[in-house]
């Protein structure tokens, strides 16, 4: 009677170690998803903004005003 009490609290709290490990496991997944994600914007704003200044400085209108050639 003791041993089998034994075995299913040791079976209880084997299951819950292995959803514990399971939940940092799916936490680390979220956070490289999140990162994956703020990396991808951040690129993109980057891109953007560089092509709208790019295009600014090409302006012949803007460019003459600036000084160059």
């Amino acid at each position: 009677m003791v041993t089998g009490t034994l075995v299913r609290l040791r079976l209880a709290y084997g299951e819950l170690g292995g959803r514990a490990r399971e939940q940092v496991g799916a936490t680390a997944v979220e956070y490289a998803l999140m990162l994956a994600l703020i990396a991808v914007v951040i690129i993109a704003a980057v891109t953007t903004l560089g092509t709208n200044t790019s295009d600014l400085y090409a302006d012949p209108a803007l460019n003459g005003a600036l000084g160059g050639s």
